[in-house]
């Protein structure tokens, strides 16, 4: 389990492709080191990897073709950034909200609005299935980063993002047409999903 608060962001050093199989070797900052081993999970922009080898500071992960299809790390290179963070433990803060690391869809970047202090980002998800759980003020993550939802319109919503969410993680860096991690917030899912069966089983 996750809490979307991103701890920092780890470069690709490596990509070994195999058929329908890949394994990505990342330079994990020291600081994300401490009591890493392998086995353990580790978010990558928002992706729950299971660690299979550590050698120094570079660290292994396999990905299985379901998740180079569904997530943006398919189209990764060497020399890319991607988010981190470690698995969270029992009794630490949640700053965030609780997230599985299973990543729904994709959206697409569609506008980046820029002020003093402030940097807006709307993203178009691909479906109205997707977008009936997001919600004006409810939560979601996005490369792994838990934000709260800004302005929802048709299959669009915006997020609002401070200094702090621009400088220790890499969603300022997307631009128009990039694509990015969407998970869903469980509680929102599930409660959509049971209003939406009582209103089928009471013919509404």
């Amino acid at each position: 389990m996750f809490t979307g608060i991103v701890q920092g962001t780890a470069q690709i050093v490596s990509i070994i492709e195999k058929t329908n199989f890949r394994t990505q070797i990342v330079k994990m900052p020291q600081e994300l080191l401490n009591a890493l081993e392998i086995g353990a999970s580790v978010a990558n922009n928002g992706v729950c990897l299971t660690v299979t080898e550590i050698n120094g500071d570079l660290v292994s992960f396999d990905l299985m073709a379901e998740t180079l299809r569904i997530t943006n790390l398919g189209e990764l290179k060497t020399g890319d950034l991607v988010n981190i963070e470690r698995a969270m433990q029992m009794g630490s803060e949640i700053g965030g909200h609780i997230l599985s690391g299973h990543v729904y869809c994709t959206a697409t970047v569609v506008d980046v609005i820029r002020s003093e202090n402030n940097c807006q980002i709307w993203f178009e998800l691909p479906n109205s299935d997707t977008m009936k759980y997001v919600l004006p003020k409810g939560f979601i993550a996005i490369d792994g980063i838990s934000l709260t939802i800004g302005e929802v319109k048709e299959n669009q919503f915006c997020v609002n993002l401070i200094p702090e969410t621009l400088t220790r993680t890499l969603i300022g860096q997307r631009k128009v047409g990039s694509q990015v991690n969407i998970e869903i917030d469980p509680q929102t899912q599930a409660i959509v999903d049971t209003v939406e069966r009582y209103l089928v089983n009471k013919g509404l």
